[in-house]
């Protein structure tokens, strides 16, 4: 039988190429960046000093969608190198050198969510993750048809963002592009019937996303299917 992370190792190769990666290697994080600020925290709790290392981060917005058209849940597949991080690093060391991409395939880091973004404009949370729906997914729908189901806190150990979910229903006459996100983004589109999505959050599965994939899912199966 093989060991758990060569089973993922086997599944995942067999996934199609979302990007053509074709080298990694890691860096110190600068102190400049624009999307994570380390800090530790000093307090005092019943008399005794402590303290906790944690990371700023922003908050984000998620979209489920439903194709009502064609009765599919809309997904984005994309390469998320957090993900790809935490498979490959046995310790806290930072590797050193180009990543051996034969033992370690990119496609470790291939992810399957609902299309997300992050908080990084002066608009309401609505209209962010309407602009994400029409970047990533093609979808153009108005703000007052997303329909809020969750505000959580993500990695309380460590970061405590806050994720907003929503949930939106389309129609193929609303898709007025491709989608495939802005800039260099590098996003591929997925549809999965009620039941392939049902699978994602089967009791004992393994998927590599974020707790905001099963959650919304199951919330559809428990509301909408």
């Amino acid at each position: 039988m093989l060991k758990p992370f060569a089973a993922l190792v086997s599944s995942l190769r067999k996934c199609s190429a979302v990007s053509d990666i074709t080298r990694v290697w890691f860096s110190a994080l600068p102190k400049d960046s624009p999307w994570i600020k380390p800090c530790r925290l000093h307090y005092v709790e019943n008399g005794k000093q402590k303290c906790r290392d944690m990371i700023k981060i922003l908050d984000s917005v998620m979209v489920l969608l439903y194709n009502a058209s064609r009765e599919k849940l809309i997904f984005v597949r994309q390469f998320r190198p957090a993900v790809y991080q935490s498979l490959i690093m046995a310790n806290m060391d930072l590797p050193k050198g180009d990543i051996d991409l034969i033992k370690f395939p990119p496609q470790l880091g291939i992810t399957i969510e609902p299309c997300a973004g992050m908080v990084d404009k002066d608009k309401s949370l609505a209209e962010i993750a309407r602009e994400e729906v029409l970047e990533e997914c093609g979808y153009d729908v108005p703000a007052d048809r997303l329909e809020l189901i969750y505000k959580y806190r993500t990695t309380v150990g460590s970061s405590s963002s806050t994720l907003t979910l929503f949930y939106c229903e389309v129609c193929d006459a609303e898709r007025v592009s491709a989608g495939g996100g802005i800039d260099n983004e590098v996003i591929e589109i997925v549809e999965l019937t009620i039941a392939e999505a049902k699978e994602l959050a089967k009791t004992g599965a393994t998927i590599n996303s974020g707790p905001g994939t099963p959650l919304c899912i199951l919330w559809f199966l428990a509301h909408k299917s």
